[in-house]
């Protein structure tokens, strides 16, 4: 090889990593939209803002859309990882709206993400139900808080049962653990509010027997 040719191949290679690195960079802008949307319909599904949680979802997909189209042709950073947390946080998003909403249960294609980024959402979706089953306890909104604790037990049990390596779930049993605490804690909430509701009612008929005599 001359020193011509030499230089020749390692100036396409100069010039290719060049576009390799300029699409990480846009799609990484697009990545931290879509975490950002995410975010904030969580945000808005809490808040009791439906419209607004779909409208933050649907930008997130539209910013993911936009990752996969900047990075497909560099499958060296496509599957770098960070386009599969910006999927995870969009599939918890996705999920927790549609299990608090009541709505159908989207699967990983509708929802055109991976298999582990999608299980992963589910598990962190857990989190999002406890925090919205505490609002509707303070609400006063026990049927639906007894809803939403049957959906964290039911996805627990299920993500119990998928059992492969790391490699694979990318972290899934660690994220099992953390819904498992979840689960756990919310239950014995809903159990001890139950408990002083109960307290309650017989401070009452005490007071009303007291006032009869």
């Amino acid at each position: 090889m001359s020193k011509n040719q030499l230089h020749d191949v390692v100036g396409q290679i100069s010039r290719q990593m060049e576009e390799t690195d300029a699409a990480r960079e846009r799609g990484l802008t697009m990545h931290r939209r879509a975490i950002r949307e995410s975010s904030l319909a969580i945000r808005a599904i809490h808040r009791l803002e439906p419209e607004q949680a779909q409208e933050c979802i649907q930008r997130a997909r539209q910013a993911l859309d936009q990752v996969r189209a900047e990075l497909r042709a560099h499958p060296e950073v496509y599957y770098a990882g960070f386009l599969q947390d910006a999927e995870k946080e969009f599939a918890e998003a996705s999920l927790t709206f549609e299990l608090v909403t009541g709505s159908r249960f989207p699967c990983p294609e509708e929802l055109q993400v991976g298999n582990a980024p999608y299980l992963n959402g589910l598990a962190e979706a857990v989190g999002e139900l406890r925090r919205h089953i505490l609002d509707r306890m303070r609400q006063g909104e026990i049927e639906t808080a007894e809803r939403l604790l049957g959906l964290m037990d039911e996805i627990f049990y299920v993500l119990t049962t998928v059992d492969f390596p790391d490699a694979i779930t990318r972290g899934l049993r660690r994220s099992t653990d953390v819904a498992r605490g979840c689960l756990e804690k919310t239950r014995g909430d809903l159990t001890a509010h139950y408990g002083h509701l109960h307290l309650e009612r017989e401070i009452r008929q005490l007071r009303a027997q007291l006032a009869q005599g």
